[in-house]
C-alpha cells in the first residue's frame, strides 16, 4: 500500500510541475492517463486535484 501512495504522490508532483495553471480538463486528461491504478481513488477526487494544479498549487506535499 505504501508503495502505490508513493508513487501516486510522486505521480501528482510530476504532473503538477509540468502543468500548473493549466485548464482543469487538460490537466484531468494527463492525471487519468498517467495515474496509477489505486483502490478508493475516485473521479471525484482527482478532479480537486487537476483543480488544485490548475491554480498552481502542488497537491502532492512533496
Amino acid at each position: 500500500m505504501r508503495d502505490t501512495e508513493e508513487a501516486l504522490f510522486r505521480t501528482v508532483h510530476g504532473i503538477a510541475g509540468r502543468f500548473a495553471g493549466q485548464p482543469v480538463p487538460v490537466v484531468m486528461d494527463v492525471l487519468l492517463r498517467d495515474l496509477p491504478k489505486a483502490p478508493g481513488l475516485e473521479v471525484t477526487e482527482i478532479r480537486k486535484i487537476a483543480e488544485e494544479i490548475s491554480v498552481g498549487r502542488d497537491p502532492s506535499g512533496l
